[in-house]
């Protein structure tokens, strides 16, 4: 957490001071660490140009987990597309409004977002985002075993399922699954590389979404795992055997 927040700095924080500790991070014993000191690096665009060779290794290493081998790779990305527009040899301009951006609001836009914003369109875009995510945080009230919060019963028997068989889980968090597009799976399991999605709800509109959803995971080869309300009561089993696909089972 303490990296991620490093990362949410990007822009206040004086880089000089931050980039040692990041790089440092990226040969963290811990995945997880390595995957936020990833992130974290490549919001401060072409300040983290020194972890370059770092990243590279990461990105080249067949023994590193999947996705932080890919994260690395789009961190190369956006340091080195921020080095050239530093120093002129590119240019980028805000999707929204076209102005010309800077090095510092590429990066911190492409960190976000995925997409290329200057300062004043990040700011509105990001206002409207926390909005939809206070909406989503005031619908999760019912709690899991852990004492987390969640959207439903059915998210409520995964988590507990999850916690019960110590399989480590983030539970809706956004994340880029392919360039330029951010989902909020409802559960994803990193040690695993693998997705949860529980289909809550039998409107139309609901499923429109829910096969756009399902097409972007079968598009970018992910391995997913859909659940719906028509799987319970029996849940649990249904979860317990997909996921044999993908975990050998534990002992409880």
């Amino acid at each position: 957490m303490a990296v991620s927040a490093l990362g949410k700095l990007a822009g206040l924080a004086n880089a000089a001071d931050v980039i040692p500790p990041l790089q440092a991070r990226l040969r963290d014993s811990h995945a997880q660490v390595r995957q936020y000191a990833i992130k974290a690096l490549s919001a401060y665009g072409a300040a983290s140009r020194s972890a370059l060779a770092d990243l590279k290794d990461i990105s080249e290493n067949q023994s590193e987990k999947d996705y932080n081998r890919r994260d690395a790779a789009k961190a190369i990305d956006t340091i080195q597309e921020a080095c050239r527009i530093a120093i002129e040899e590119s240019r980028q301009s805000c999707l929204k409004c076209n102005q010309i951006v800077d090095a510092d609001e590429y990066a911190r836009s492409m960190r976000a977002f995925q997409r290329v914003y200057c300062d004043a369109c990040f700011n509105e875009v990001y206002l409207r985002r926390r909005n939809f995510d206070t909406q989503v945080e005031l619908n999760k009230t019912i709690p899991t075993d852990g004492g987390q919060l969640v959207q439903s019963d059915g998210e409520r028997i995964i988590a507990d399922f999850l916690k019960s068989r110590d399989i480590a889980y983030r539970y809706d968090e956004r994340m880029q699954i392919i360039e330029g597009y951010a989902i909020r799976p409802d559960f994803y399991l990193p040690e695993f590389d693998v997705y949860i999605e529980y289909w809550g709800m039998d409107t139309a509109k609901y499923k429109i979404g829910m096969l756009k959803k399902q097409e972007i995971y079968q598009q970018q080869g992910k391995r997913l795992i859909s659940l719906g309300f028509q799987d319970k009561p029996p849940l649990r089993e249904k979860l317990d055997e997909k996921l044999k696909k993908y975990i050998r089972p534990r002992r409880d």
